[in-house]
């Protein structure tokens, strides 16, 4: 392991990964490091929608993800109490469906294209502190592993791909610039023998449901309802509150997970409201729930991640600080809008008539992203060779 290099990733699940993947395929000397063992799983809704698939596709990663089981998703059906509208997944663009990956194959594979690209990624290994040059600029990290040892690794930018509570969005002091209202609460569970064709969304007022097939002939199926209820009903066991919030929405519902067979312990998310944290600073940015994160009743996390990671590393590979404006200039045009729908969403406040135009506002804001991701082309991100690549800082010198 060196003590220099160009780009460090903090954080290296599907958002960390891909960063490190597609700068490490670019030419640059790329260190990720995740605090988690490798493999670890993650509370996830696991779906991707259009822009996601086409870019796995792109990056060559979709055939692994479909070639590990992951069912191919060619309809998903909209469930307004007993109105059920479906709509078919087109291919297009080269993309035959939709995938829902289980993170433990999705983070993992991300993690092997950025090693095979020549990323250097390590895993129970945090950042604990910034090293700061006497401007202020961030230039590496103390990084430290399960051993308890500490390493200074210098770098001419640090990258934050730690989630939501970004250990170093905090370390930066990166500024939430939009927040939003409301938050849902959300449990997970997994089921076996549960036939389900395809995504299916249920909303009736005051909660939701999502069916998502995922790996090993296995449903992800998970509930949102308001956070009050959530304290109030926890003590109860997540199952059973999972499984009275199911029968509310519908009587099908309740009777598939009657019928199914559930595999492990429910997990559960207590909600927390979105937010727009500032993406970039001296020697430093965000990317992936770092810097963006919305509720998860509307399955657009990842989504948001992998787009996130293209544009960031674009402005890494363009070397300069007006690149790193852009990046947050073009995450900021297309997930503000997002943000704000998926809240009102979140809210769980919405009579189904009202909800349904959500979901149209969100449709035509998912088309625009993948537009936008679709300027990159069918080529992968180049720059060059990592001796001749300018710095942030060199840029401005220039």
């Amino acid at each position: 392991m060196s003590s220099r290099y160009d780009v460090l990733v903090v954080g290296a699940r599907c958002a960390g990964a891909s960063t490190a993947m597609l700068l490490a395929r670019a030419g640059l000397k790329v260190l990720a490091v995740d605090a988690a063992p490798a493999g670890r799983d993650t509370v996830s809704t696991h779906a991707l929608m259009r822009g996601a698939v086409w870019q796995l596709h792109r990056w060559g990663v979709l055939d692994a993800i479909h070639g590990a089981g992951t069912p191919l998703i060619r309809k998903t059906t909209f469930h307004y109490d007993a109105e059920a509208v479906e709509i078919a997944i087109k291919p297009r663009g080269g993309i035959a469906g939709l995938a829902a990956p289980r993170r433990t194959l999705l983070d993992s594979l991300l993690v092997e294209a950025a090693r095979a690209a020549g990323a250097d990624v390590r895993h129970e290994m945090r950042a604990d502190q910034l090293l700061l040059d006497g401007d202020g600029r961030v230039r590496g990290a103390v990084l430290r592993g399960a051993d308890g040892r500490a390493l200074a690794v210098r770098a001419d930018l640090v990258i934050g791909a730690d989630g939501r509570r970004s250990q170093l969005a905090r370390l930066t002091g990166a500024a939430v610039e939009h927040q939003a209202k409301h938050a849902a609460a959300v449990i997970y569970g997994y089921f076996e023998g549960w036939p389900a064709d395809g995504f299916h969304w249920y909303y009736t007022p005051g909660r939701s449901a999502g069916v998502i097939p995922t790996n090993d002939g296995r449903v992800n199926v998970f509930v949102s309802l308001p956070r009050q209820r959530f304290r109030a009903a926890r003590s109860r066991g997540f199952a059973a509150l999972h499984r009275q919030v199911l029968g509310e929405i519908s009587p099908d519902l309740a009777q598939q997970a009657a019928a199914a067979h559930r595999v492990g312990e429910m997990a559960a998310f207590p909600g927390q409201p979105g937010f727009l944290r500032r993406s970039h600073g001296l020697g430093w940015a965000l990317v992936g729930d770092a810097g963006a994160f919305r509720d998860p009743i509307t399955a657009h996390g990842i989504t948001d991640a992998l787009r996130d990671a293209e544009f960031l590393a674009g402005a890494v590979i363009d070397g300069s600080e007006a690149a790193l404006g852009r990046y947050q200039q073009q995450r900021d045009a297309l997930a503000r809008g997002l943000l704000e729908t998926t809240d009102r969403v979140a809210s769980l406040d919405w009579t189904l008539e009202e909800v349904k135009a959500l979901h149209l506002d969100l449709s035509r804001q998912m088309n625009a992203e993948l537009e936008a991701l679709q300027g990159f082309g069918s080529q992968p991100l180049t720059a060059p060779r990592a001796a001749e690549w300018t710095s942030p800082r060199e840029a401005r010198a220039v």
